[in-house]
Order: C-alpha cells, then structure tokens, then sequence
C-alpha cells in the first residue's frame, strides 16, 4: 500500500538501499535515507537515520533539513525533488488554557512543592513554581503536574507524577504513579508532539542551556546554577533532533543520569555521548563527564542524577562571591564538598563555561526586543515581573531598559536589565496568549 505520506525511509530492497551512516560510519550499511514518493529519490545523502540507535543515534529529518537550509515550502528544491516540500503530518494537538490553569490554581496539596519548600523556603519555592508553571493535579492526592510549554507559549502537555513530600523520591508502589494530562482528559483525536521542558525559557538568549534527564532535576539544578537555562529532555530517549532544533546555534551542555551497569548495554552516558555527535548540526553541544568519573558502584546501581548531589549541599555556599581569578575551567560542576559521597573525594570543580567570544554585542536581540514593545500590548495594571520585581509604570520601565542596555551594549554588568526585557517580553506573549494572569492580585502562586 502506497504511504500517505511524502516522505518516508526508504524501505528494506536489498544492500543497496542501505548506506554508511554519515556520523559512524559503519561498515555494516546501517543508514537509511529519507526518499520523496513523489519521485522516489533521496532528498539529500545525509537525511535519514542509522539502525544503530543506542551506539550511533543519527537522525536527520526532512523536516530539519528544510528548516536549516531555508527552504520554503512555496519553492522547488535541487536536486531531488521536482514539486514543492510537503509534509504530509497532522497538526500538532495543544491542551485548553482552562485546564492549564485550573492546575496553577488549584487549592489541593502538592507534595513535591512541600519537598521543595523543606530544602529551598517558600520563596525560592514559589519563584521555581511561577518560573517552570508547575501544576496540582487531583490524579492522586499531593500529585505534581510538569507542563510542556513550547516557546510559542503553547501547551503541548502535561506529565502527572507523584513525589513523597518528605524524601523528593517518586511513589512507585503499588503502581509507578505517572500519567499525561492528554490522556487524563481523554481530548479526540490529540496528536502528541513534545517539546523539552522548560522550552518557554528559551526568550532568554545571553545564558548557556543545560540539559537533564528529569524535570524535578532541572528544577532543583535551576536553584544552584542560575547562570543556566534548565531544560529536561523527560528521559535518556527524550534527547532527539526534533526536540532539540528549538537550540539552534546555542551552547549546550548535557547532565546524563548514572546509570546501572549491564553487559553488552550502552551507559546514558555514552548514549547521550553519541547523540550529541548527531545533533552537532544543530547546537554547540558539551558533556558532563563529571558524575561518570566519580561516582561509586552503589551510586550507578540507585541510578542518581546530578540533583541528587546538590541537594545535599548548602544553597548558601553557593551564593558567595566567585573569586577574581578564575582557575582553568574543567567543563565540570562549581562546586562538590566533602558532603558528596564521590569516591575518591574531589578537590573543588569549577563551573564549565563556554569557549569565551573576543566580544559581546546585544545589538540584534535589542532591536528584536524594541520592535516587540513597539507593537506589544501592554496591560494598565502593574504586573509583577518575579519574586523581587513589580513593574507599576511599564512604558517607564521598558524605555529606561532599553535606554541602558542600548548605552552598555555588551557590557556585562548591565545584563540583567537584558534579562529583565526579556523576562518581562515573556510574561506579555504568555499573558497575551491567555497562558498566564499578569497583573499584581492575580499573579499570586500559593503551594
């Protein structure tokens, strides 16, 4: 039967529609190419995907392709196809404003939210909830839900887990406690198409991005490196081409868990290791090798995760002024005392820091930000901005902003006025978008 579809993998019609995997380059043939069935010809040699999931992990959409080469869906392309790029997929499913907030205002207990407090305080508590819009869900009693926001301010999702209030942990007796909204609310026809958690960050375009494995890790890491943009990937499969194109041209760098160690099997480490090879087209992409170096036998075998060794240290510590001369960097976490059970003990590690730049010029994301405040609609009420920050005179704020940054361009110790624009331009596309309430009654979040 003839596909629906316009682009497809080439299906199996002996050796020779099989190719040497433009990233490993196996001498088993292990690529398979994406093929137009308009004319049967390959869109170009490097789409497609290698069979070697786990070691290799190579995947090249058309989808991506058309994206990084500019190529609009109204124009032919060369040298394969004949007719106009069509791709032939379903539109992507979102979940209702109302059940998005019906979950911030939920007045029911949320027990990760009281683990949270125990080690953070309601403040930085109430800042992680307001930051990442994390939800209530009436699923089981005290259950967490972690939207998936996409940079659109769209909600693509929501994942349902429950935590013990007293240890962080998962509840996964009797049964592992994990649901999605979309299934949940039982929406006709959704069609599914995730985004990274904590994507609607993005807006923010001075920070590197970290990427973990979890949500509760992104969170908890958010607490002690600021200087980063947390996003997870939901799990070590999660880290694809298609979640990660929203990166393109960033600094990345990646935090995989421990993992149990089994014959014949690939770490998350050394998984993750190869996809950053494939996704290498899309963003500078780094690995921490930090808890791969470190960690003891009974650590691989709990499967911890880099959440589970800052947690255990003091907040407070790392909200000290850093030295003025900074030793080489070591791509590695800042900070790691002898509280950490890593075996043998480390000395201090020093933050990673991308490769430094002989300038910075804000120059395009200033004018980027102007031309949104020209056109934006602005409420009349004030509107908080974040924990500390209450804006009572917005068209001030905006100009008094932009005046400084324009008149510091590059200077770091005028960026958080940049951040501030750009914190303030998020909160009116999800205000606009009817994904948040902005003004001061409303904003309030309670846990």
């Amino acid at each position: 039967m003839k596909s629906s579809y316009r682009y497809t993998l080439e299906p199996y019609k002996g050796m020779k529609t099989r190719h040497r995997c433009p990233e490993c380059s196996h001498r088993n043939k292990t690529f398979k190419r994406y093929i137009d069935n308009e004319t049967g010809e390959p869109i170009a040699d490097h789409v497609g995907r290698c069979n070697r999931e786990s070691n290799c992990g190579y995947h090249y959409s058309p989808k991506q392709y058309f994206q990084d080469n500019k190529i609009s869906f109204g124009k032919s392309f060369t040298p394969y196809a004949t007719k106009a790029p069509k791709l032939l997929t379903k539109p992507v499913s979102f979940i209702p404003v109302d059940v998005f907030k019906g979950s911030l205002k939920s007045q029911e207990p949320n027990h990760f939210a009281t683990f949270l407090i125990d080690h953070f305080g309601i403040e930085n508590t109430n800042e992680l909830i307001a930051k990442y819009f994390i939800g209530t869900s009436n699923l089981w009693n005290g259950a967490t839900v972690f939207w998936e926001i996409d940079s659109q301010g769209k909600i693509r999702t929501g994942k349902i887990m429950l935590y013990s209030p007293s240890t962080g942990k998962r509840v996964k007796e009797p049964h592992n406690h994990i649901s999605w909204v979309h299934s949940e609310i039982k929406l006709p026809n959704f069609e599914l198409n995730q985004c990274l958690f904590g994507e609607h960050l993005l807006q923010d375009k001075t920070k590197p991005i970290a990427i973990v494995e979890s949500e509760k890790t992104a969170l908890i890491a958010s607490v002690y490196y600021p200087k980063y943009i947390w996003l997870a990937t939901g799990g070590k499969d999660g880290l694809n081409a298609e979640k990660c194109s929203i990166l393109k041209g960033r600094t990345v760098i990646l935090f995989p868990d421990l993992s149990k160690p089994k014959e014949n099997k690939l770490s998350t480490f050394e998984i993750w290791s190869n996809k950053a090879k494939g996704l290498s087209h899309i963003a500078n992409f780094q690995i921490s090798d930090l808890l791969e170096l470190k960690a003891t036998p009974t650590e691989r075998e709990q499967g911890l995760d880099i959440a589970d060794y800052l947690i255990r240290l003091n907040l407070s510590d790392f909200s000290k002024p850093e030295p003025k001369q900074q030793p080489e960097p070591l791509k590695q976490i800042e900070k790691f005392s002898e509280a950490l059970t890593l075996h043998p003990i480390p000395e201090t590690f020093k933050e990673w820091k991308p490769e430094p730049t002989n300038s910075e010029n804000w120059t395009a994301e200033i004018e980027e930000l102007e031309r949104f405040f020209e056109t934006a609609t602005l409420p009349k009420t004030p509107i908080k901005l974040n924990q500390a920050t209450t804006i009572t005179n917005l068209p001030k704020f905006i100009d008094a902003h932009l005046s400084t940054v324009k008149a510091n361009n590059g200077n770091k110790t005028f960026l958080p006025y940049l951040e501030r624009l750009n914190g303030l331009k998020t909160n009116l596309i999800m205000f606009a978008n009817g994904r948040i309430k902005t003004t001061v009654e409303e904003s309030s979040i309670k846990v």
